[in-house]
């Protein structure tokens, strides 16, 4: 189903990877968009039980979307240093493909925000900000079909090194 990553000695293994989804900030989620154009935005995120969980509007662009197909990509850049002397760049990201729904389930969507909620803020309890804002978000689950880990090859030359 999903091609096979053509320059393999940079793959990521699947716990790094993850680590990557555990830790980053915000990514680009990628849909089928209106009009057939690809739909690609910056948004916030959590990596919770083996799913991704975000969170938006009621209605838009992104429900009108994953309405029309629930197929997405998810992409995090977890480095990305400019080298400009070798004219190259150090990077390790993520993608993750899979599916999207929006959930339904009050105690489902609770506990995402909740995630949510304590990953950006962890001093924090979210319960007042979720309770205030539970009738105007939508919670989105992307269940993970396949997830990708790349690296460049110095920065995996540098992790073999220290094996």
């Amino acid at each position: 189903m999903f091609p096979e990553m053509r320059r393999k000695a940079q793959q990521l293994p699947t716990p790094e990877a993850e680590e990557i989804l555990r830790t980053g900030t915000s990514g680009v989620l990628a849909l089928a968009g209106d009009e057939g154009y690809p739909y690609a935005l910056p948004i916030s995120y959590v990596y919770h039980g083996g799913r991704l969980y975000f969170h938006c509007a009621t209605t838009g662009h992104k429900l009108r979307a994953i309405a029309r197909c629930p197929k997405a990509s998810f992409c995090v850049i977890a480095q990305d240093d400019v080298v400009p002397e070798r004219y190259t760049t150090r990077y390790r990201s993520v993608i993750a493909f899979g599916r999207i729904q929006a959930l339904t389930e009050e105690g489902e969507i609770l506990a995402a925000l909740d995630a949510l909620g304590r990953k950006y803020a962890p001093e924090l309890d979210p319960s007042a900000e979720i309770a205030g804002g539970l009738a105007r978000v939508c919670v989105l689950e992307m269940e993970i079909d396949r997830l990708t880990g790349k690296e460049s090859l110095e920065l995996t030359k540098l992790r073999k090194e220290k094996k």
